[in-house]
């Protein structure tokens, strides 16, 4: 059965599209990353062990860098996290195509085509580099409140995360900081730990307030009640430390004990060994902004497959994205799931590249090369679009 002209066209200029293919840019790196956590580093490895070139940039603001020690990381549980990142570092740097720079990036611009993805990467020092992928494990900051003393306690018995700090003041009095309507939540978390349990509100009970609890926590009071926890509305004045746990602990049983003073603007103080708090999160970095990246919340979209945001060629790990997890073994498998994904993307360039030139194709071999792909059974019609030109 004869092919219609227009299948020997499309199949001419399916050929002819590999002839014109994009060329693989040349750049300085096959990766740039940015971000110095665990999240960057577990790319900045996954990357190097197969030999892919990459430049990591680490300006040196972690989120859990206060923090005494990491947990639930498991064979570095109670690591220090600056021990950790440092043993990460020496380790990495072992594979030649590593790189590792203390500092900070300006900007990222894309300079590749539709088809091939390339950026130009520029540090605080001015100098532009450049790199076929980026991935930002750039991280989240958060959002403290200006009360006195809290500050100066976070990471060490004031925290956020009870998997990675409960454990140590376990069966000890906790106080719950944050908005009303949060405070279930954070129950739910911990209840298998304390008993004694303070939801310190800071002024949130309010009418407006309990509706946004019950909007978002039906029956949220016989919850609280449950396990007996107390509601402390008052306004927060300041927090004193009373303990230093890192100073006063049991490391044969993993316990630290911390004593805080919580003040108010009324009444008598609260004292709390622990206090884990519910406050808001940003983006550490500008660069998401910059770069127009979709965003959920305040998380960088990306593909779950891939840790690909909306920007071809640019990766989001760690907390930074929206995969929907903040902890250390969640940021290294989100960085070296973008690595994996990412070394295959530059291998599938650089092989279509490698076939696009060997098929640049002069007219009379497209001809022999359409024949190949269907058949002799076309020239008249080849004759006519031969003749036309």
């Amino acid at each position: 059965m004869a092919i219609k002209l227009a299948s020997l066209v499309s199949v001419v200029l399916s050929l002819g599209s590999l002839a014109l293919a994009d060329p693989i840019p040349a750049t300085d790196y096959d990766v740039i990353v940015v971000g110095g956590g665990p999240s960057g580093l577990s790319a900045l490895s996954g990357v190097s062990r197969v030999r892919r070139t990459a430049l990591l940039f680490d300006d040196q603001r972690y989120r859990n860098g206060p923090t005494r020690n990491m947990h639930d990381v498991i064979g570095n549980d109670g690591t220090p996290p600056g021990e950790f990142r440092a043993l990460a570092r020496e380790q990495i740097l072992e594979y030649p195509t590593a790189s590792i720079v203390n500092r900070s990036v300006l900007s990222i611009t894309p300079i590749g085509t539709d088809k091939v993805s390339a950026f130009s990467v520029m540090d605080a020092d001015g100098q532009n580099h450049t790199a076929r992928k980026v991935v930002l494990g750039t991280g989240l900051r958060d959002v403290l409140p200006d009360t006195p003393g809290l500050r100066e306690a976070w990471g060490k018995g004031i925290f956020w995360c009870p998997w990675c700090d409960g454990y140590e003041h376990r069966d000890q009095g906790i106080g719950i900081l944050g908005h009303l309507a949060d405070v279930v939540g954070s129950v739910l978390e911990i209840n298998t730990q304390y008993s004694d349990i303070v939801a310190l509100v800071n002024g949130t009970q309010t009418a407006a307030g309990e509706a946004e609890t019950e909007k978002r926590r039906p029956e949220w009071k016989k919850q609280l009640e449950v396990w007996n926890v107390k509601l402390d509305n008052r306004t927060i004045s300041s927090i004193e430390r009373l303990q230093d746990g890192g100073m006063v602990q049991d490391k044969a049983d993993h316990r630290q004990f911390d004593n805080f003073r919580i003040n108010f603007t009324t009444g008598d103080s609260v004292e709390r060994n622990a206090l884990l708090t519910n406050f808001p999160t940003v983006q550490q970095s500008s660069l998401p902004g910059q770069l127009h990246l979709n965003m959920t919340k305040d998380k960088i979209a990306v593909s779950s497959s891939s840790m690909m945001t909306s920007l071809d060629g640019l990766y989001a790990v760690g907390d930074a994205n929206s995969d929907g997890s903040s902890n250390v073994p969640h940021a290294m498998f989100s960085g070296k799931k973008a690595a994996v994904y990412l070394h295959v993307q530059l291998s599938r360039e650089d092989t279509a590249s490698k076939i696009s030139k060997r098929t640049g194709l002069s007219p009379s071999e497209l001809e022999e090369e359409a024949h190949r792909a269907i058949g002799r059974n076309l020239e008249p019609q080849w004759d006519a679009v031969m003749s036309r030109r």
